[in-house]
């Protein structure tokens, strides 16, 4: 992992704003066992970055890959294996991409050369950059704790965090009986002497003036849209209903406990760190219905995140840096993905403390989710059926990376919090509260 404090890029001109970088290639059945073993191989030198250099890479906040299993739908039709690389990384898609290659190429054919067409050894980088461009995959909804954030941000804050802690530590008592207006003036008169630190004296650089015109076009589009639609959506809106319904009476919930050697694996790819990725792969219900269903849930859902849950809370839980839904095989499979702070237990705990409404609302189109009520309700609030659920379509997820491993979400908010407080105009209560962060 790459420390916190070594930035991998000079001062961006403008905030970066975080993609969703998802590459899927399906694996011939001969050869899945090559690709496992592969990427055991890679999780066992990955420490290192020898086979993923990402800590080189500009503006990678957590990466993984992970192999998706062959799986047969409702029909009996087989969906292929796959080997899925993701990453979240700040934006543009083919400046990263292309930093992929440069700098990984030689795990990438070794893991991606068991997929078919991918480009032999020799071939140019511009052809193992396009290969994976036709391979990315859209995702359905994104979620990023606090959107305009990067990675270079992160980096300096909590420099500024270490450095200014340093400077404290170091008058020891002195500070304890100090006046906390003194005490502030004298860590901005240590900042204002460091050259390195000179970029804390301003705020971090605002979104690119584009970028805010689309997120303003597409906050305000899709509500007129909709109320262009409202006839339509009043008429079907009951239909949907009832049909809903129907179907919820008539769902089967999985009885199936994850056995203790799918545990055992999923446990070899946790808590090495602060932080925790979460992969999981689940079939559609089977039709039509349950398919248009998901479909809108997961574009409100992304119209949500995007707009309004997207500085530091995913409707009341915290502990998320970055979660995704996708649809895989035409819509047949879907996964999700996600970036979390502590355990997994905590991390379900939360959800469905929080938010098992949510959880409802996109996983009860899932084949054998707990039965729902009106897609909202019951579902996650059996906590011991939903929490099998899940572990039962946990995949190991066998080479992640994290730029800031031991930074959770609650340490990134605080260094933001100090950066803004250090030259701001602050009042008697402000300075003792800012003073409290450290």
């Amino acid at each position: 992992m790459s420390s916190p404090g070594s930035p991998t890029s000079a001062s961006p001109r403008r905030a970066s704003q975080q993609i969703a970088v998802t590459v899927r290639a399906t694996v011939p059945t001969d050869r899945v066992a090559e690709v496992q073993e592969v990427l055991a191989e890679a999780n066992r030198r990955h420490a290192g970055g020898e086979f993923f250099p990402f800590a080189e890479m500009v503006g990678v906040h957590f990466a993984r890959l992970v192999l998706v299993p062959e799986d047969t739908d409702h029909t009996g039709q087989r969906m292929p294996a796959s080997i899925v690389y993701m990453s979240e990384a700040d934006a543009p898609l083919d400046a990263h991409l292309a930093d992929l290659v440069a700098k990984a190429g030689s795990g990438l054919g070794t893991v991606f050369g068991h997929c078919r067409n991918y480009p032999p050894a020799g071939a140019p980088d511009a052809a193992r950059v396009a290969w994976l461009r036709a391979h990315c995959v859209s995702s359905d909804a994104f979620y990023v704790n606090t959107v305009g954030r990067g990675l270079h941000q992160i980096q300096q804050e909590a420099r500024l965090r270490e450095a200014i802690q340093e400077f404290l530590d170091r008058r020891g008592a002195e500070q304890a009986t100090a006046d906390p207006a003194e005490v502030r003036v004298a860590i901005q008169r240590y900042v204002a002497g460091r050259p390195d630190l000179a970029w804390a004296r301003s705020g971090p650089a605002p979104p690119a003036l584009r970028w805010r015109i689309r997120e303003a076009v597409h906050l305000a589009g899709v509500p007129l849209v909709a109320l262009a639609l409202l006839p339509v959506i009043l008429i079907a809106l009951p239909v949907w209903a009832v049909v809903l319904r129907w179907r919820e009476r008539g769902d089967v919930p999985s009885q199936e406990h994850p056995s203790r050697d799918h545990v055992a694996r999923l446990a070899a790819c946790e808590d090495f760190a602060t932080q925790n990725p979460f992969t999981a792969v689940g079939l559609v219900k089977s039709g039509r219905f349950r398919r248009a269903t998901l479909t809108g849930v997961l574009f409100a859902v992304d119209y949500g995140v995007r707009h309004f849950f997207n500085r530091g809370s995913l409707a009341g839980v915290k502990t998320i840096h970055f979660a995704r839904w996708l649809f895989l095989d035409d819509k047949r499979r879907v996964i999700f993905a996600s970036n979390y702070d502590g355990s997994l237990e905590s991390y379900m705990d939360d959800f469905i403390d929080k938010v098992a409404w949510g959880l409802n609302a996109v996983f009860s189109n899932g084949h054998g989710y707990p039965r729902t009520r009106w897609l909202l309700w019951d579902g996650a609030e059996d906590e011991l059926a939903f929490k099998h659920y899940l572990r039962c379509h946990q995949l190991p997820t066998q080479v992640w990376y994290s730029a800031y491993d031991e930074l959770t979400t609650r340490n990134l908010e605080t260094n933001a919090s100090i950066r803004a407080g250090l030259f701001a105009d602050l009042g008697p209560a402000e300075t003792r509260a800012w003073l409290a962060l450290f």
